[in-house]
């Protein structure tokens, strides 16, 4: 049985092969010993045989074939240009690897074919996954899978992502059982309902403790996760495009880039491992030492009712309040009095704008801040001279079900995707725009991979042509978040939610994936527009500060106190925004339910801020003590609360950190803890830390 192993120091890989057969995986998690007898584990993975099954247990392979009699969820689902099943029966297998890499081909044995898996090392903890199926005659692919990894054999439980537009990133806890647990997102984007992340706990493991392996399958255009426990008790997970993304017949099928991570940090871990690659691997900076400026979008403020004296006024009252760049949204360009009308028509609307975006764009830059724009370019309105011009452009059938009154615009056509980026191209020629608010408002009438090919295209163009511009993913909040579009994006809308408090859940749960650097969060309105609910300025400016911090508001209607408070955590923000964006976040596990908390930590360890929100009334009397985690244990910390202003009447007890710093070790935060004043709901405490 040959083997070969990947290792990066955190995990280790191992696979094995019969003869030459398409290999399978037979361990991936804890590092293995450099020198351990792969013989010996190959021999000592062999499954015995029971009655009333097949005379050989089918391989669980990279991609596990029906024609080898695998009676589970197949990696591959093929049919010949008739619409005939071909079944896979994988041999000959080759593989190349260097240090970090193993690219193992196969072909069919019963149909002109070649599969063809790379695996490779992408940083500490972290490997690479991504399948291709070529193939001699046409053939119809109904699924392709990453290459497929075995499910862990000690685990209780998966962990999982669903959500809604306002509502995004609720975990869901799902027990292993025998059958499949399927996770489809069918609506042509990696999706609010069921995005494509989901992690994997060893039985044990909780969020800063023990092992657990999480999977993101970076790919914008929906995906299917198939979770599955066989009758044997192996199981396997399965990552790939959304059934029936590839259209039609096809002599290639490629996955997208499968990212395994593995922890011995907990479920938290695997968290820090994406941030990191996101920031690091994927995003490609247009100025990586810039600081991510303070935003301000002025749609909570405006909605459709653009006028020039009015905008100017906000810009200067942003400006005062310490943003740093102004987004001008929705409703600056055709005749766009709502949204009904006027997408696909990017030019400037004279009726709003006679003079053009010149005296707006100069007056922003006067006050020193950077301009940006709303677009939703791969959008059109019926209501418009686009589609009046080219209807034949749209994406689907002309009787398509309508959504937000606009379809969807045929990017797998070079005609279209070229006539998008002359009018983007002309916008951010003809203007000082350095920032691109990119929305995504409607369900494509059905997956397709040529559409996510084709807004890569078009992006990776814009990128080329314009490379100082910065993007933003929106895709009605978080509707497209994945590394796919990270790779041509630099900040992601989690939300069109800015309630503060239901932030808070979104963008700590969101943290298993994002780093702060890339996701947006905005100070919104004291009333929020999606909620109704009345939460306090302090609460709503350090959520915000959390992230990469913005406004979106009117700043005119700020009272003096609110706009003072909003100056100094903006002010905070700016400090510490360097270190904080170029750290991790550590998702704490506070014992109170009514509590979310999370520490930040610099790449060096040499400094922290704990962020811990009061959601709900406690049933508890008095707070809980809360366990720091990710801190060096024999190292002594300088630990103060930055925020004492905060504590509320109610609070009349002696809690250290309401006297002024204190000096811990690491092992004490983490093992003791910190008691925390007493708050009410919608408080955020806000606990500096510096290693001595």
């Amino acid at each position: 049985m040959p083997q070969w192993r990947l290792d990066d120091g955190h995990q280790t890989l191992v696979l094995a092969a019969d003869g030459d057969a398409l290999p399978g995986v037979i361990h991936w998690g804890a590092p293995l010993p450099l020198d351990e007898d792969l013989d010996a584990l190959a021999a000592a993975h062999r499954a015995d045989l029971g009655g009333g099954s097949l005379d050989v247990t089918a391989p669980l392979s990279l991609c596990p074939e029906a024609g080898r009699g695998f009676a589970g969820h197949p990696g591959a689902i093929l049919r010949d240009g008739d619409g005939m099943p071909v079944p896979l029966r994988l041999a000959g297998t080759t593989v190349e690897r260097d240090d970090s890499a193993l690219r193992i081909s196969a072909r069919c044995r019963d149909a002109d074919l070649r599969y063809t898996a790379t695996l490779a090392v992408q940083g500490p903890g972290l490997l690479a996954l991504s399948a291709r199926l070529d193939c001699a005659e046409l053939m119809i692919c109904d699924w392709l899978a990453a290459p497929v990894l075995p499910g862990p054999a000690h685990a209780a439980q998966m962990v999982d992502v669903h959500g809604g537009w306002i509502g995004e990133w609720h975990l869901n806890r799902a027990p292993w059982q025998p059958g499949q647990r399927v996770r489809d997102s069918r609506q042509g984007r990696s999706g609010h309902e069921h995005p494509p992340h989901a992690i994997f706990p060893e039985r044990g493991a909780t969020m800063t403790q023990g092992r657990a392996s999480a999977l993101h399958y970076g790919w914008s255009g929906g995906h299917r996760m198939v979770a599955e426990e066989l009758p044997d008790g192996r199981r396997q997970i399965q990552m790939g495009h959304a059934p029936g993304a590839y259209h039609g017949l096809a002599r290639r099928f490629e996955t997208a880039t499968l990212l395994a991570a593995h922890s011995d940090a907990g479920i938290g871990g695997t968290g820090v491992i994406f941030q990191r690659h996101i920031r690091d691997r994927v995003c490609r900076w247009p100025d990586a030492s810039r600081p991510r400026p303070v935003h301000y979008n002025c749609w909570e403020a405006i909605y459709f009712q653009h006028d020039m004296a009015t905008l100017k006024d906000i810009a200067t009252a942003a400006a005062d309040l310490g943003a740093e760049r102004f987004v001008l949204d929705d409703g600056w360009f055709g005749r766009r009095d709502d949204d009904t009308s006027s997408l696909g028509d990017w030019w400037i609307d004279e009726r709003k704008y006679p003079d053009g975006l010149g005296p707006l764009i100069e007056h922003v830059r006067g006050l020193g801040m950077a301009f940006g724009l709303w677009v939703e370019p791969e959008m059109v309105n019926e209501d418009s001279d686009l589609y009046r011009i080219h209807p034949s452009w749209v994406l689907g059938l002309p009787d398509q079900t309508r959504g937000r009154g606009q379809m969807v615009l045929d990017l797998s056509r070079e005609d279209v995707r070229d006539h998008l980026f002359g009018a983007l191209d002309a916008i951010l020629r003809d203007h000082a725009v350095d920032y691109l608010k990119w929305d995504h408002n409607r369900l494509l009438p059905f997956s397709d991979a040529t559409q996510t090919e084709g807004i890569y295209d078009l992006l990776d163009r814009l990128r080329a042509a314009h490379p100082g511009v910065e993007i933003e993913s929106c895709a009605s909040g978080g509707g497209r978040i994945d590394a796919g579009i990270l790779a041509r994006t630099h900040r992601v809308w989690l939300s069109d939610s800015n309630d503060a408090l239901e932030r808070t859940r979104i963008q700590h749960a969101a943290a298993l994936l994002l780093p702060a650097a890339v996701t947006g969060s905005h100070v919104g309105p004291e009333v929020s527009h999606t909620s109704g609910r009345h939460l306090p300025m302090s609460f709503r400016a350090w959520v915000a500060a959390q992230r990469h911090m913005g406004f979106e508001m009117d700043p005119r209607t700020i009272g003096p106190a609110d706009a003072g408070v909003l100056r100094a955590v903006t002010r905070w923000y700016k400090a510490n925004r360097a270190w904080m964006h170029g750290g991790d976040i550590v998702r704490l596990a506070p014992e109170d339910p009514a509590m979310t908390a999370e520490l930040q930590r610099a790449a060096d360890g040499s400094r922290f801020v704990v962020f811990a929100a009061q959601t709900a009334v406690s049933s508890q009397t008095l707070p809980r003590p809360l366990l720091l985690a990710g801190l060096a244990r024999d190292a002594r910390y300088r630990v103060s609360l930055r925020n004492p202003e905060d504590i509320p009447p109610q609070s009349r007890g002696p809690v250290a950190l309401k006297d002024g710093p204190i000096e811990l070790s690491g092992a004490a935060l983490m093992e003791m803890g910190l008691r925390l004043p007493w708050a009410w709901p919608a408080t955020m405490w806000v606990i500096e830390g510096e290693r001595l």
